[in-house]
């Protein structure tokens, strides 16, 4: 237990892990998040059978170090996280690193997110993908759609990529904007959360990473069905930002004043 981190002002960051059916990948991911020193939760968002004892082993297998939440009924992506927040609040942790299950992001690039939210407490360190040639192009490009909505409804650039779920949270702001607003729970959250913290004046500083697609070939984004939940979801930020557009635009008025 971390109890008084938080409240002492102590950088205590947990990575949680969301994990639905990728019992091939994962052993790879937590053994590259052990590397970094840091303490991993693997959120089981209802998986199947296979992936359900593959985690329960590499829990047993590193007491102390891995634990297992287990959901019993899929809550999608941003549902696994938002359990993961919750248990993060309550083991008394100051900060979250989400990384994905499926090995498309590189774990020996933990300490630079950690580094960076050492100076940087109050903020969301968010990576910035680095590609190679196994990203599929339709994903690549479409990833330009949300980019261009992101920065419509935060009136602002500061956010380069929404969709990057390698990331680094200070949990205090995220566990204040989850109780008093919803959050998407599948695909639509990475870019909704980022979006609602920065309307709420939580910087967010971008942090390149390298990104493969994915290493257990395995991807959980149904192009239809969540295209569709994105799109809404865009829809809803944007009348957000319009109520929000004179406090956003005083922002940056107050932030190039200060520079």
């Amino acid at each position: 237990m971390h109890s008084s981190s938080a409240t002492a002002g102590v950088f205590s960051p947990l990575v949680v892990i969301p994990v639905y059916d990728h019992e091939h990948a994962i052993g790879a991911v937590v053994a590259g998040v052990l590397a970094s020193g840091l303490p991993c939760l693997l959120v089981d968002d209802g998986s199947h059978t296979a992936c359900a004892l593959a985690l329960q082993a590499l829990a047993t297998a590193h007491p102390g170090q891995v634990s297992l939440l287990r959901l019993d009924v899929n809550q999608g992506k941003g549902g696994a996280m938002l359990a993961g927040f919750a248990e993060a609040a309550r083991r008394g942790y100051s900060h979250v690193l989400q990384i994905d299950a499926d090995g498309q992001h590189d774990p020996a690039d933990i300490p630079h997110f950690a580094a960076l939210a050492r100076q940087h407490p109050a903020a969301v360190i968010c990576g910035i993908p680095r590609y190679d040639e196994s990203v599929p192009k339709a994903r690549l490009y479409g990833r330009y759609a949300t980019h261009i909505w992101v920065w419509i409804n935060t009136l602002s650039l500061q956010i380069r990529d929404s969709m990057c779920g390698f990331r680094l949270y200070p949990l205090a702001p995220v566990i204040r904007l989850v109780g008093e607003e919803t959050i998407g729970r599948r695909m639509d959250f990475d870019s909704e959360i980022l979006v609602r913290l920065f309307w709420r004046g939580v910087p967010v500083i971008s942090l390149p990473t390298r990104v493969t697609y994915p290493s257990d070939g395995v991807s959980h984004f149904d192009v239809w069905r969540d295209n569709v939940r994105i799109s809404r979801m865009h829809t809803r930020l944007f009348f957000g930002m319009l109520r929000r557009a004179p406090h956003l635009l005083w922002q940056r008025i107050g932030g190039a004043s200060q520079a």
